[in-house]
């Protein structure tokens, strides 16, 4: 049965870079497409997506079995880590990984977290 988790990371992106191509990056990490048939193969996810000046702060809430809770935060982290996504629109989003860390799921996030678990 499926499990809700949560991950935060902090990019360094400039003012310039579309704040949506690391949420992309994950979903391609976790999905092998951005574009792709519900539900998520591996683990249903959402990103959220703040910024304040240069740093873009994400949080990845994904729902997945326990046992490869390890897995989708190893491709999170590596697709964070790249640092880069060509978009749809064949630009090329950068950014820089500062930092990423499993982080519990907070008490107002419960009705997404269930959701993304499907309970």
């Amino acid at each position: 049965m499926r499990q809700a988790f949560a991950h935060d990371a902090v990019l360094a992106m400039t003012p310039e870079e579309d704040v949506r191509a690391p949420g992309g990056a994950v979903t391609v990490a976790l999905c092998g497409d951005w574009a792709h048939e519900p539900p998520c193969p591996l683990a249903a996810h959402h990103t959220g997506v703040t910024r304040d000046g240069d740093q873009v702060r994400l949080r990845i809430l994904f729902a997945a079995e326990p046992g490869d809770e390890s897995v989708v935060r190893e491709r999170i982290g590596a697709a964070l880590g790249a640092g880069r996504l060509v978009t749809p629109e064949g630009a090329t989003a950068t950014w820089r990984l500062l930092d990423d860390a499993a982080s519990p799921v907070a008490a107002d996030e419960t009705d997404h977290a269930a959701r993304l678990t499907g309970s």
